[in-house]
């Protein structure tokens, strides 16, 4: 079975005509629910629910704090290549981009793993642009066994892969994953994918599926906000997760809620997500999935992350570089995949937790055996 057939059962439904629909005592009933249905979770998505906010708030930080207590795992990416074949038209990697390519050495990365460890950080998750060629599976296997002398916890964020690389990779030292679907509405993903690998819809969806199957500790989805109409990509950002949780028992399941930043090119979005739509989006994924992590990254900026911090996060990145060779290289020209807006150091982040009454957590498992 793949979530694809999950998808195909909403294929006809009518998104616009159920949002219109609902009613403030509809809103209360999905609210006083122990265990959400997807329709109770439809139901918090609509703009009717965003009147209800503040009650979508209490019982969200409740249930964070009941199922995660009050703390913050802390995470830093580490661009090992941006390479890429494909041409998204969102992304600032876009092989049509007149940026500087370039990819890091293992020596290289090993300096950059050198200057990360000095910050604390143990857990880090390294990205790549989409091309095999550039980053095959060697290197891919050499990246994770260094940095797994470094830090507890090695993540990948790269092209989809089969499952056997997977567990490859597994063996190298990674234990968890993130791959974004980018936009779970079909005709919108072809839009904005025109070339490349990634133009295989069904391959990326089952992807995340692929990685728990191969023994991935932790797997992280998410929707990039803004390609497609929102409330519809966070419903089914929301099912995807609930589907990993129930087949993949073993697996931690996180989500994560990037809304578009400026990047090389001049695509812009065709919908805008607020501020207050982001907290709904957030509280809505807390109440339907109380056992997920939710990921918030450094797009968001300074002000507004610690506000999330008592609305149902689990997850932050902090001291965040999104070019590649970003932590010792600074005098290299940089083609930043996106821009960041929270540029805090580990420390301050880590303080700013701290000061909301929250514990950042930079280690939080060991491997037995």
């Amino acid at each position: 079975m793949s979530f694809y057939s999950i998808i195909e059962q909403y294929r006809e439904f009518d998104f616009p005509g159920f949002f219109a629909g609902v009613t403030g005592e509809m809103v209360a009933r999905s609210l006083a629910r122990e265990k959400l249905s997807p329709t109770d979770f439809l139901v918090l998505l609509s703009p009717k629910a965003g009147e209800y906010l503040e009650a979508m708030a209490h019982k969200a930080q409740r249930l964070t704090v009941q199922y995660f207590g009050k703390t913050i795992q802390l995470f830093i990416p580490l661009y090992l290549s941006n390479h890429c074949a494909n041409q998204c038209v969102y992304c600032g990697f876009n092989r049509q981009n007149a940026i500087h390519r370039r990819k890091l050495s293992l020596a290289e990365i090993e300096t950059e793993a050198l200057a990360i460890a000095a910050t604390g950080m143990q857990h880090v998750l390294f990205l790549t642009g989409e091309s095999p060629v550039h980053t095959p599976m060697d290197y891919l296997s050499r990246a994770a066994a260094c940095l797994k002398r470094y830090f507890a916890s090695v993540s990948i964020e790269i092209f989809p892969l089969d499952a056997p690389d997977y567990r490859l990779l597994q063996q190298a030292g990674v234990d968890g994953m993130t791959l974004f679907q980018e936009t779970y509405d079909e005709v919108t993903y072809q839009r904005v994918h025109l070339a490349g690998r990634k133009t295989d819809y069904r391959y990326r969806l089952d992807a995340p599926e692929r990685g728990a199957a191969a023994g991935l500790r932790m797997v992280n989805i998410g929707a990039l906000l803004g390609l497609s109409e929102p409330r519809r990509d966070v419903f089914f950002t929301g099912l995807h997760g609930r589907y990993l949780e129930d087949t993949y028992l073993d697996t931690e399941v996180s989500i994560s809620l990037p809304r578009f930043n400026e990047a090389a090119g001049s695509f812009q979005p065709d919908y805008l997500v607020d501020d207050p739509s982001f907290v709904q989006f957030m509280t809505a994924l807390r109440l339907f999935s109380p056992r997920a992590g939710i990921t918030i990254s450094t797009r968001e900026n300074a002000r507004f992350r610690d506000r999330l911090l008592h609305l149902g996060a689990t997850r932050y990145s902090a001291g965040s570089s999104t070019g590649v060779g970003g932590y010792t290289q600074t005098t290299v020209a940089q083609s930043p995949q996106f821009e960041i807006t929270d540029n805090r150091t580990v420390e301050e982040v880590a303080a700013a937790i701290i000061a909301h009454g929250y514990q950042p957590v930079f280690k939080d498992w060991d491997v037995i055996g």
